[in-house]
Parts: structure tokens; sequence; C-alpha cells
């Protein structure tokens, strides 16, 4: 596999007007400032955070002891973060000097060997690594790296990463191979992806062979050795919280198929690309594909949602994707854009841009509402409000968005992920530019040391044009590689107004390998045909129903347009499908209307021989899923329907 491909700095990337441009700036007028209030405990109406409190407290300038959760101080991280990759496309002075304070406030609460974590410290420093299992130690120090490195990368300014260097210096003085040390890992992957990605940051490869060790122990020592420690109370005990749950139950170099708590399977698997990235070992990059291969083929949701069952959050076996209980974290979903993204950057085949795509656009981004102050943890295929209030295996399941969690890992993971949206749409080889995602937007590269800026144009997701401009000062030859999405049957491709047939498709990427000169105007027209999917028969909740697509957007029916008991209607594959552009809080949609059937039945006794019905013909009306739950609350939802 090429380990060469280049990501691009975030900061020669910048958004531009459109889809992801507005949701960049609502980011920066809305989103950012609603979660530092509502982390400061400042937003009515919602579950109290004491996230920048408990940082407060550790740095003893407020008294009592820390709530929340025992990963708080990662929410603090994640909203560092996404603040930061929000300071590249929008400077904000103000922005800055409110991190600046917070960053003062981490550096005071740090202990003198470098350990910071405001609820281990709070109990007695010597209780630290006490609980690796469901501690999360590391994970909320991972957070804070990586947030440390993202404002670094914004500001240039180092005494954050100077902070978090001096913790992770301290983790690799007390955790490694060697006599004396500890012989663990986190419970929860996430320390790793930090390390690696310091590493890269610092030039300093100590932190690279830590993210090393830690991979390379997982599943190597057992609890009934002593090496894992954990704390009784704070570990449930059963079958669904064993060895699995924490991707602990083999050896990485042994695994097959996903399992475990979703979100932390997706940070490990994260952490095996990075490794391999590094390493180039073979046998990883045969796990990577085999777990790769089982998620996509049997264990994922057409919108990208993963983690089929509430109990452990987790994944449970092949083809069991019930659409109204499965779990469906939007953490998870992120987690999976981490993982595709490490896929693409070793091997550029298009699945993985297209899995991103679809998360994106769907699994993830269904996980905040469009004015940017409500979220969904959880994200079902299918809602009966009226069934859910009742339900105790669906007390997981919201029927509306919510202002926060009490435990709020998604909110600020989302933000994070929008802030940083432009690493996912373009690479680089020494020979070629690859555009991964249809993205308004402009990025500054170097090819042959020659430097190209490219622009795209395009009302992406809604509209199936791309325009592609180049500028250089000299004549070069490179490839310029589109991805074909895995929805789009056809395609036209002009260059300087002229249509272009000398391109050549490799591994789902349109390869124009040509001479560019400056002005040079590429357009792409993506076929964009409402389609209607259906499901392996082996999914028993989806035999005989369909989901409609159109282009990478995944679509559902909602009680309002509809009308109640959605699961009276059936679509008609022969009817018309009509597309109609609508706004919705600000936002442009492309909704989609179509001829169907309801089938209601009523009778006098539950249950009666069968009997012919009338089906009476209804226009239905669908949108994309991710604007689900934006109008009015309590409504049915659902994707998946009986067809005619």
């Amino acid at each position: 596999m090429n380990c060469n491909i280049n990501e691009i700095n975030p900061k020669k990337i910048k958004i531009l007007e459109g889809f992801w441009g507005n949701r960049n700036q609502l980011l920066a007028d809305v989103v950012i400032p609603y979660q530092w209030d509502t982390l400061n405990n400042r937003t009515e109406g919602v579950p109290l955070s004491h996230a920048v409190e408990n940082f407060r407290i550790a740095a003893k300038e407020l008294d009592g002891e820390p709530e929340g959760t025992i990963f708080q101080d990662s929410d603090v991280a994640k909203w560092i973060e996404a603040a930061a990759y929000s300071l590249m496309y929008h400077p904000n002075s103000e922005l800055e000097n409110s991190i600046d304070e917070l960053v003062r406030l981490i550096g005071k609460s740090q202990q003198p060997n470098g350990y910071v974590n405001t609820f281990f410290a709070a109990k007695g420093i010597e209780q630290r690594w006490s609980d690796l299992e469901m501690g999360h130690e590391m994970y909320c120090a991972g957070h804070l790296i990586e947030a440390s490195v993202a404002y670094y990368q914004a500001t240039g300014k180092r005494k954050f990463m100077d902070i978090m260097i001096h913790y992770a210096n301290l983790i690799a003085e007390e955790f490694g191979p060697e006599e004396g040390k500890l012989h663990s890992y986190d419970g929860h992957p996430e320390i790793e992806l930090a390390l690696y990605r310091l590493a890269e940051a610092t030039e300093d490869t100590r932190y690279m062979d830590l993210a090393d060790y830690f991979m390379n122990i997982r599943g190597s020592i057992k609890r009934n050795q002593g090496e894992i420690t954990a704390k009784e109370e704070m570990t449930p005990r059963s079958r669904w919280f064993e060895s699995d749950y924490f991707l602990a139950d083999k050896p990485i170099r042994e695994m097959t198929e996903v399992t475990g708590h979703a979100v932390r399977a997706m940070y490990l698997y994260a952490g095996i690309a990075d490794q391999y990235r590094r390493t180039g070992e073979q046998r990883l990059w045969k796990v990577l594909t085999s777990l790769w291969d089982n998620l996509e083929q049997k264990r994922l949701y057409i919108t990208g949602g993963i983690g089929s069952q509430s109990h452990g959050e987790r994944f449970t076996v092949d083809y069991d994707l019930p659409p109204d209980r499965g779990y469906t974290e939007t953490c998870a979903s992120i987690g999976l854009v981490f993982w595709a993204w490490r896929m693409s950057l070793i091997d550029p085949e298009s699945r993985y841009a297209d899995m991103v795509e679809k998360e994106i656009y769907n699994g993830a981004l269904s996980g905040i509402s469009l004015d940017g102050k409500t979220y969904f943890y959880v994200n079902p295929l299918e809602i009966n409000p009226r069934i859910v209030a009742f339900r105790q295996d669906m007390e997981h399941v919201l029927t509306h968005r919510a202002g926060w969690f009490d435990c709020a890992c998604c909110p600020t993971n989302i933000a994070r992920l929008i802030g940083s949206i432009g690493k996912y749409i373009y690479s680089s080889t020494d020979n070629s530019v690859f555009v991964h995602q249809y993205i308004s937007s402009e990025v500054e590269l170097c090819i042959k040391d020659e430097t190209i800026t490219l622009q795209q144009e395009t009302h992406y997701p809604w509209n199936e044009e791309i325009k592609i401009s180049l500028r250089m000062k000299h004549r070069k030859r490179f490839g310029l590689m589109l991805r074909k999405p895995v929805w789009c049957d056809a395609w036209t491709l002009e260059i300087n107004g002229i249509a272009y047939d000398s391109w050549c498709l490799e591994k789902g990427y349109i390869h124009i390998d040509r001479i560019w000169s400056d002005g040079d105007i590429v357009r792409l027209k993506l076929e964009m045909a409402v389609k209607l999917f259906q499901a392996d028969s082996r999914v028993q909740d989806y035999c005989g129903k369909v989901a409609l697509m159109r282009g990478p957007l995944v679509y559902c029916m909602e009680e309002i347009d509809n009308g109640p008991q959605l699961q009276e209607l059936i679509i008609d594959s022969q009817g018309n499908f009509e597309l109609k552009e609508e706004t919705l809080q600000s936002m442009s949609s492309v909704n989609i209307l179509l001829d169907g059937y309801r089938e209601t039945i009523r009778t006098d006794n539950l249950y009666q021989p069968m009997e012919r019905n009338e089906k009476t013909k209804v226009r239905m009306k669908a949108i994309p899923y991710f604007q689900w739950g934006n109008r009015v609350k309590d409504q049915e939802m659902r994707i998946w329907f009986r067809i005619a």
C-alpha cells in the first residue's frame, strides 16, 4: 500500500460559501459561543456541565469538588479543538482570549509531575491510573493533546502544547515495556491517536513509540493477571462488558470482526491505521481491511450509523441493525470518519472517501440541529414517540433534540468535526491531487515544486455540478483524481468547455493525467438520480422495504408532512419522483415528492383472516435525514418503507 499520500495543512484550505461554508459560519457565530456558555453553566434549561468549573476547582481558584462525568475534561478539550479550527477561517480575538484563559486554568491545574485530570486530582494524585478500564484518564489526556496541537496549528501559540508535552512525558515515564513501568493501556482508545498527532507536530518519535506500545499490548494482558487496574464499583460485570467491550479480548493483529463499544472501536481502528502508516506492517493492513469489510458489509446502517445495541453502546452480530432501538451514537459516526480518512491516506480507494461522505451528510450531521443549539446523541432510523415513551429498551432514544446532555461527548465532537471538515477534501502525492469531497473550497498545494491553487465551486449535495479552477505560474503535468461516488452511475466531464474523455477510472477515481495551465477549468457533472435502495435480506427488519437516496443523502419521512402511522405508507416504485427546492431554518434543501399508497387496516378484532385491502393513493414528501426533528417536536419519522 502507498503510505506516501500527503495530508494538506488545514491552514492551506479555505472553505468557501456553500453547504459547509454556511455550517462553518454557524459554528463560529452560534455553536462555539453556545457551547462555551453551556460548558460554563450559563445556558438555562439544560443539564449543568461543570466542565470549566472543574478546572477552576483543580486550579484552586474555586472551592468545591468536580462534578459531572468522570471524563468531563474531554468536553473542554473538544471545544478548544473546534474553536481552534474555527479560528483558522474566522479570526476572533475574543474567542482566542477565552481559549488562552482556559489554557491558563489547565496549566495551573497541572500537577508538578505533569499530570492533568480534574476528577482524579481532586481525589489525590496517588489515585491516578487506579481505574484504567473506566477511568478515562488517558482518554481525557488524548483529547487535551489533540486540542493543544490544533490550537498550536491555528495560532502558533505553544503554551498549551507545552503543558500537554509535560503530561505526555509523564505517561511515557510511567507506561511502557521496561521493568518497573505499568504494563497496560487505557480502556477507551484515544491516547494513541493523540500521541501519533503530537509526534508529527513535535517531530519527536518517542510519542509514536509510546502509541505503538499501547496498540501492541492491547489484548495481550487480561484483568485477572492484575495488570489492568479497575475499580469494581465502576466497571459493570456482565457478558456485554467483558474484554471485547474494551476491544481487549485479543491482540490487534488477531482482530477480524468489529466488536465492542462502537466509539472505542472506531478510535482503536483509526489508531491501527496510524500505526500502519508509520510501520508499513502488512499484517496490520490485512487486519484493517478485514475489519473494514465486516463493518461495511454486515454491521453498518444505511445512514452510516454504527452500534446497534444501547446496552454497552456496542456492536452485536452481523446483520443485526434494528431501525428503532439501535444506538447509532453521533460520536461513533464521527469516529468512523476518523478511521475512513486514515484508510484513504493509505490506499486511495474511493470507498473510504465514500464512507466519509456518508457520515458527514447523514450519520454524523444528524447529530446537530440546523440552528446549532440542539443535539441528538442517538440517531435512530425510525421513531414513534408514543411507543418510545413507554418502552424500557428505547429509553436511550430521544424523540426531539436536546440542548445538552449529562454525558455531553457528542455536541463538542460534532463541533470539532464541522470545524475540521476542510482536512477531508484533498490529499496529494508527488504527482497527483486527490479531490475526495465536493465542497466549495480553495486549497494551495505543491506538486513537483510548483505551487498550485485549486478552487472548487459547487452547490453539492443539492446540485450535480462541480467547477474546479486551477491557478499556477507554469504549465505542469500531474494527475487530477476526482472521486466517482459509489451512488453515481453516470457523469460528464469538460475541460475548458470541451468534452473530455481521455480519463481512466482508477480505484473509483476519475484520473485525468495531462499538462495543466493557469486558468484551466474542469467541470464535472454527477448524475444525481433519486434511487430506491434495498437491504440484504439477512437484515430482518428491512425485508420487502426500500430506502430513498439522492446523491449522498439518505431521505426520511416525517409525520408533519405525511400524517401519523407512517408504517402504513407504501412507495410506488413506478411512480413519479419530483424534486422540490425549499428552505428550512435558513438552509436550502432539496426535498422529494413521490407517489405511493396508504394501506389503512382497521378491524373489529385485533387479528382476523387476511383479505384484500384497499389502498389509497397519496403523494408523499421525503426530506434529508439529517434535517429531521428540526420543525416540530415528538413526531414520527421513518426511513424504510414497503414498496409496490
